[in-house]
Order: structure tokens, then sequence, then C-alpha cells
């Protein structure tokens, strides 16, 4: 009999990464094939927002409520500071680079509206993902916190200097309906927090799939050099960041931190919504969208290798995952 499932999950996040390879690969032999064979399954190759709501739901039901002082602190101080951390870079690229950008040579594309969009979107589904993944259920609850960013609002809000400001509350709350609701149900009957937590890790592959069917590796052609950087960069340096807040914050190992290291899907749309918004970046529109657009297949493979690298030093250091004063709680809550 083969062992499948033990050779990918030798890969580091290969539960992860190998589905969103295989995804991004058949886009990209032939991105018609989910009209070509419509029905159940061409639905499923673009039906991540469907997947990622019975994902999002099925977490909720696994966290206890009386966990949300330190998530908030988890959530809150990942979302705050890769936020000002997006804004720093571009307030300090702002002072050296024109609102047009690098038009030609290795760096050409390289802008305000590529960094900012690259840095500020969090893809909440791979950081859910691999903390699930790695039964990290504490970290993973600071979903909710982490998602505000994912999109074009916190962007626009981040960018609110050059005269954006649009901040639809609707679309937020929609982001947290499925995990509000999965936390109601699983708090008041455990059963439904003993139905769906199994259920949890089972559906990580398939929606890396959707996630992968989304991208194309002409992206990386098409963006050329800078795209490719941008990813590395978005990983090695938010990653660092966010790392050493976590520590520093939460006193944990600094693993959520790595989780938080990537691009969301989602940020693709950014540069366009920004540009419509504020008709002076349309000149960096296009080119900062494939440039995002690498970043976020770039940071969908790196961040998960990245994170099960520090996830496999912390536990060789015996460092701790849920800081001493929480860990008689969570395990309370658990037992319930």
């Amino acid at each position: 009999m083969m062992e499948i499932k033990k050779t990918i999950e030798k890969i580091p996040g290969g539960m992860m990464v190998v589905p969103l390879f295989l995804g991004t690969l058949v886009n990209t032999i032939w991105p018609g094939v989910d009209k070509f064979y419509g029905g159940f399954t061409g639905n499923y190759l673009v039906g991540t927002s469907v997947i990622l709501f019975m994902f999002f739901f099925s977490v909720g039901t696994t966290i206890d409520l009386k966990s949300t002082g330190y998530i908030a602190k988890k959530g809150l101080s990942l979302l705050i500071f890769k936020v000002l951390l997006a804004g720093l870079l571009g307030v300090i690229i702002n002072h050296f680079l024109p609102r047009s950008g690098v038009q030609g040579g290795l760096f050409a594309g390289f802008s305000v509206l590529a960094v900012i969009a690259s840095f500020n979107e969090t893809n909440g589904g791979l950081y859910m993902a691999l903390m699930t993944t790695l039964g990290r259920e504490e970290d993973a609850a600071g979903f909710p916190f982490i998602s505000i960013e994912s999109g074009p609002f916190m962007t626009m809000v981040t960018m609110g200097v050059a005269g954006i400001a649009a901040f639809p509350w609707q679309s937020l709350v929609s982001t947290l309906i499925p995990f509000v609701l999965g936390i109601t149900l699983g708090s008041l009957d455990h059963e439904f927090r003993k139905m769906f937590k199994p259920i949890v890790p089972a559906m990580v592959p398939f929606f890396a799939f959707t996630l992968g069917y989304s991208l194309n590796f002409g992206m990386i052609f098409k963006s050329g050099f800078m795209g490719i950087f941008m990813g590395f960069a978005v990983v090695l340096v938010s990653g660092t960041v966010l790392s050493f807040v976590d520590r520093v914050f939460t006193h944990s190992d600094g693993v959520a931190g790595w989780a938080a290291s990537s691009t969301a899907g989602a940020a693709v749309a950014v540069p366009y919504a920004i540009a419509e918004t504020n008709p002076s970046f349309a000149s960096t529109a296009s080119s900062a969208t494939a440039i995002v657009a690498t970043s976020v297949l770039v940071t969908s493979i790196l961040t998960p290798i990245v994170t099960m690298y520090f996830e496999k030093r912390a536990r060789a250091k015996g460092l701790p995952i849920v800081p001493e004063k929480y860990k008689n709680q969570f395990q309370e809550a658990k037992n319930r």
C-alpha cells in the first residue's frame, strides 16, 4: 500500500503546500477547466468562499469563550503591528519614489501601492490552516482579528493620507459570521465541538487546492524579479517583526507571527480598488497587481515552510506555545 499522506507530510506544511501547488498547476495548464466541467467539480474549483465558511465555522466550534483575553491580545497585536509595518514602509518609500513608482530595470513596478498592498494583507485562511494543522487552537482563534486586514479595507485606512477612506462594515461582519456562529454553537452545546473538531484538518487540503486554482505560474513571469522579491520580503520582514511582537506581547514561542507573514489572495484586487477610489494610483495599478499576485503565490508556499521550521525549533528549545498562566484555563476548557 502506498503511503501518500506520510510522504506529503514530510514536506514542511505539506498538506497545505502540495494541494496549493497542484491547484496552481491545474489552473496554469488548463485555466478554463472549472467552466469546461461545471457542475460539482467546476463549482468546487472556484468555491473558496464556501469552503472557508465551513472551515471557519468548524474552527469556531472548537474555541472556548474563556480564552478570549489571550486570543484578543494575540490577534490584535498581530493585526496592529502588521498594519503599522506596512504603513511605515509605505511612508518611507513614498519619500524616495514618485507615485508612479519605478518604470524600468530590475525593480520595474516597485511602488508604494505594491508594497502596502503586499505587506498589509494577511492570508487569514493560510494562517488558520497552519495553526489548526499544528494543533494550536488558541493561536488559530486569533483569526477574527487578523481577518480585518484581509482585503482592501485596512489598506484604504493605511493609505488614508492619500484621501482614501472607505470601510464597509458589512464585509467585515460577513467575515466574522461563520466564526461567531461556530463559537456560539460550540459553547452552547459541546457536542458540536466534538462533531466538528475532527473536520478541521481534513478540510485544509480542499481549501488549499481552491486557493491554488485562483493562481497561476504565469504571474511569476509577468511580474518578474520584483514579484518574487516582494514575496520573500513579506515573509522575512513581517515574519521577523510579528514573531518578535508575538513573543513580547503574549509570551509565547512566536510561531503565530511567522504564520501571519503572508499576502492574502484578496490583496490581488486591492491595487485596482485603490486606483478606482484615487485615480492618482491608476498608473501603477496594473504592475502592482502582478507583483501582489506573485507575492500571494510565493508567500503561500514560503510561509508554511518557514512556519514549520520555526515550530520545530521552538519545540526543540522547549518554548511555551501558551503562557503558563493560561494553560490550566485552556485545559479545563478542552476537558468540558
